[in-house]
């Protein structure tokens, strides 16, 4: 482990302690002292790097999401603005994934928190199971196969 992994966050770090307290020599020491730890923190907690077996589906991948979001963010307000229609309901459901690739599972649960109406709780290594909730459910099955299929069928192709 080298003494400082990020000099340019320990910098950075430094300076906003100096800005939110005032510049004396204690707060300069404190300052650098836990922007350090937070450096040596951050070194180990670095992931390994991510392999892309097929990185040109990306923009794909990225272009679906954003389609998404947009069709999810209009499905929100008309939520918002006319109420819930009979039928619909918020609720948890699992979602067996087999997704294994860390990062990938990464981007899924951002994708999935990012997208209006619903949330990535849960995730339980073990049995490589999803806990989600959605705001509008009607069918657990649409969801499912939104995600198996959507989205992560294009991750497993770029990922794994």
């Amino acid at each position: 482990m080298t003494l400082l992994p990020y000099p340019l966050l320990w910098f950075a770090l430094t300076i906003m302690w100096l800005l939110l307290n005032s510049v004396t020599p204690g707060h300069v020491l404190l300052g650098a002292t836990v922007s350090l730890v937070a450096c040596w923190s951050m070194a180990a907690l670095r992931p390994a790097k991510p392999r892309l077996k097929r990185w040109y589906l990306l923009p794909r991948f990225f272009v679906t999401v954003l389609y998404d979001i947009v069709r999810s963010n209009i499905a929100v307000v008309r939520i918002i603005l006319s109420g819930r229609q009979k039928g619909h309901r918020s609720a948890f459901m699992h979602v067996k994934l087999d997704l294994k690739d860390p990062t990938a599972l990464s981007l899924l649960a951002v994708v999935l928190t990012a997208t209006p109406g619903s949330a990535w709780v849960e995730y339980e290594a073990r049995e490589s199971t999803l806990l989600l909730h959605v705001l509008d459910l009607i069918d657990e099955d649409e969801w499912r196969d939104l995600i198996k299929n959507r989205y992560e069928k294009l991750l497993v192709e770029i990922f794994e």
